[in-house]
């Protein structure tokens, strides 16, 4: 077995009888005590001693494990004690999985975002459950006076074979507290797994289906208020004045009054990000009598001057004007052209361009997009002279925490941020704008407030995926080698460009340069971040490179990703080319590249991002003129996949997000004013436009678990362009594809 040594020390290793007929709790910083659901096999104990950072054992062998990440689809409510069970070696039917609530004494990075929650807990969530199963075999092992050497566990029991003798964890659990923490802990080998590795349905499922209350919309308290805010209609202006009086006088209005939801003086921290800090607050007794005082408002607003955000990141430039999409094209043109960064450089590039026999020059673009989360922003506030309570759905809760104590003065130690299980998020919650507002709200109003954002609220108010541009060139000889490559990307207000990533290492002479564009407009996570358009840019461009250069589209990147392997080019590469391999080529024979199909059009890509790796082959076929995604081939190399089926759901759902946003996301602004506003306008996937099979595979290995929730996403837009291609001709270089899909239609007819 693996040895590891164990973080868990004497003075952290809190051990306790008081559990009502004995039982053990172990102090660790990833999880927390609870009071269990009665949902499972063993019958509840008399009592729980409630307390937070530990795993419970009770006398009847009852486990109750906390998860105190937010939970919004990933599956890390089920994944984490999953670890935690396996290594424990409990019967998972008797382990019940709990919420944890926002504690930032007892918990670390406890949030969403970049796919790291398993990879960054994966050891500690391991030494927990073993460190358990350590105590519990040596305080059965001192009880019956036999070795520990010769003690087996297996599902919750503990076994002496020679003797005889067994006894379940909940007997051994009171004796166990005496236990002296080792100073290292023996971890189970993989071939050992009993929980990890198999699929296991997600703890909330038959809550999910039965509608019982998990979300943020879902909760409710006695005397609760209903708030709506108004935000400015533009991207450029800010609150000049308001008249209420209408609003006022209407059924159920209970007040209306403007708000700041940042103060000016305010060092905001990386996910404070909030295009519009002033705002007009209406609230009342229903959702219905708020909406329908909003609409009897009377607001003013005016332009505002350039100003400055400085955050704990850095300051960005937020210039006054009213913003047009028809323009930012234009602008990224003229910028790419001008003033660049250079990230990298290998070789001689100008040399290898100079000298080239063949040059390829494509240039990519990609729209704003907005998020569009099934459940509407919203958040419960409950601010008191005692603290506040806060509930709802948030990706990254310690960080806001902060802002609201920052905000209304008042200690962390007296804020409560309870989580719910999000109804979607993919960045958009990180921004938690909302929850400041209904703290400022409810304090406000000294009542316990709910604030709800309408679609048309959130769709117009931020927080976007950037706009991007990425130019690519490529240098080939006159044997149609790889001799040159030039990417300048930038986009607004951020850049695209990941210098170190492939081809970088695979090719001599290697340039990368980037830029960016200052806006008004607000942006954050999207799904993917970056990742998301630079590997639809990137992975576009190499099959183009690949036919100019006469090759097969997988090939050609195996025969680059030789080179970085066996000859790299420099030594900041941050991929590991033989596990990039290796997906393209599992992708390939999954989906029998090279088989050819009457009406089939394919197209293959592939990336790195998130730790992880991911190829997808795409087939596409035309059905009265309409392009449809038949079939999608996924290939992963994730490390070890803890819960298969949840693992596949995440590259499903990446695969049908991509398919739709390459196909019709796209979110355009005039004169600041955003022109899409509901789902009548921004188009979404439709269930029948879904590729019709979804075959996920994941690279089988020994090796650490890492990203799960975004890798899978960014390769599926290139492999859509590169089949659209192979049915068309026409390559696709803007994103949505749809308008070029369609004037390439009109233009046959």
């Amino acid at each position: 077995m693996a040895t590891i040594k164990t973080s868990l020390n004497r003075r952290s290793f809190l051990k306790t009888s008081a559990l009502a007929g004995g039982g053990l709790m172990l102090s660790f910083s990833w999880l927390a005590g609870c009071k269990p659901s009665p949902e499972r096999a063993l019958s509840l104990p008399d009592e729980w001693l409630d307390l937070n950072g530990f795993i419970k054992i009770a006398n009847n062998g009852l486990v109750t494990i906390m998860s105190p990440n937010p939970e919004g689809g990933q599956n890390i409510k089920t994944a984490f004690p999953m670890i935690v069970a396996d290594e424990l070696d409990v019967d998972w039917k008797n382990v019940v999985v709990e919420q944890a609530p926002l504690d930032t004494e007892k918990y670390t990075r406890q949030f969403i975002g970049g796919s790291q929650a398993i990879r960054q807990g994966w050891k500690s969530l391991r030494m927990a459950g073993a460190t358990a199963r350590y105590v519990l075999k040596e305080a059965a092992a001192k009880a019956w006076g036999v070795p520990s050497g010769e003690i087996i566990t297996e599902a919750g029991l503990i076994y002496h074979k020679a003797s005889g003798k067994q006894a379940g964890y909940g007997e051994m659990a009171a004796a166990a507290v005496s236990i002296p923490v080792p100073e290292e802990v023996a971890l189970k080998a993989q071939k050992d797994f009993k929980i990890i590795g198999t699929s296991r349905k997600n703890v909330d499922a038959k809550k999910i289906v039965t509608g019982q209350p998990l979300f943020g919309i879902d909760h409710k308290k006695e005397g609760m208020l209903i708030a709506m805010v108004v935000h400015p209609p533009a991207f450029g202006l800010k609150l000049k004045s308001v008249d209420d009086s209408a609003a006022r006088a209407m059924p159920g209005i209970v007040d209306v009054f403007p708000i700041k939801n940042m103060q000016d003086n305010y060092q905001r921290q990386f996910f404070d990000t909030c295009a519009f800090t002033e705002l007009v607050a209406v609230v009342g007794k229903s959702t219905w009598e708020v909406m329908n005082a909003r609409k009897a408002l009377k607001v003013e607003w005016e332009p505002f001057s350039d100003y400055s955000e400085t955050r704990d990141n850095g300051t960005r430039l937020f210039p006054a004007g009213l913003e047009n999409s028809a323009g930012h094209r234009e602008q990224m043109a003229k910028k790419a052209g001008k003033t660049v960064k250079v990230l990298r450089k290998d070789g001689d590039p100008e040399k290898a361009f100079k000298n080239a026999a063949k040059v390829i020059e494509r240039t990519y673009t990609a729209p704003f997009l907005a998020h569009n989360c099934m459940e509407p922003m919203n958040f419960f506030a409950d601010v008191t002279a005692d603290g506040a309570t806060l509930v709802g759905p948030l990706q990254k809760p310690e960080f806001t925490e902060k802002t609201v104590s920052a905000r209304l003065g008042i200690p962390l130690e007296k804020i409560d941020i309870q989580m719910t299980r999000l109804g979607g998020g993919f960045g958009r919650r990180s921004y938690a704008h909302w929850l400041v507002e209904a703290a400022v709200i409810s304090d406000k109003v000294k009542a316990p407030v709910k604030l709800v954002y309408s679609r048309e609220d959130d769709m117009t108010s931020g927080i976007y995926r950037p706009t991007y541009q990425a130019t690519y060139r490529a240098a080939l000889d006159a044997e149609n080698n790889l001799i040159g490559f030039h990417v300048n990307g930038g986009g607004i207000p951020e850049s695209c460009i990941y210098a170190n990533r492939f081809p970088a290492g695979a090719v001599d002479n290697y340039l990368a340069e980037d830029w960016v564009l200052d806006s008004n407009i607000t942006t954050g996570s999207f799904r993917a971040p970056r990742s998301n358009f630079i590997a639809a840019a990137e992975q576009s461009f190499l099959d183009e490179v690949a036919e100019a250069a006469g090759k097969d589209p997988i090939d050609f990147r195996l025969e680059l990703l030789e080179r970085a392997k066996n000859t790299p080019v420099g030594d900041n590469n941050d991929y590991d080319a033989e596990r990039y391999a290796g997906v393209l080529q599992l992708a390939k024979e999954k989906s029998n590249w090279g088989e050819k199909k009457a009406g089939v059009h394919r197209g293959v890509s592939a990336y790195f991002c998130h730790n992880s790796y991911a190829a997808n082959v795409l087939d596409l076929v035309f059905e009265n003129g309409n392009a449809r995604v038949e079939k999608v081939t996924c290939a992963i190399d994730c490390g070890i996949v803890v819960n298969p089926d949840a693992a596949a759901n995440l590259a499903e759902g990446a695969t049908v997000d991509g398919v739709g946003t390459a196909m019709f996301g796209a979110f355009t602004f005039k004169d600041g004013v955003p022109e899409k506003t509901n789902f009548d306008k921004y188009r979404m996937i439709r269930t029948k436009e879904a590729p019709k099979v979804i075959d996920v595979h994941f690279v089988k290995n020994d090796i650490d678990p890492t990203g799960m929730g975004e890798p899978a996403y960014p390769p599926v837009f290139a492999a859509l362009a590169n089949a659209l291609y192979q049915a068309t001709g026409k390559r696709m270089y803007d994103q949505p594809f749809a308008p070029a899909l369609e004037e390439l239609s009109r233009s046959r007819i």
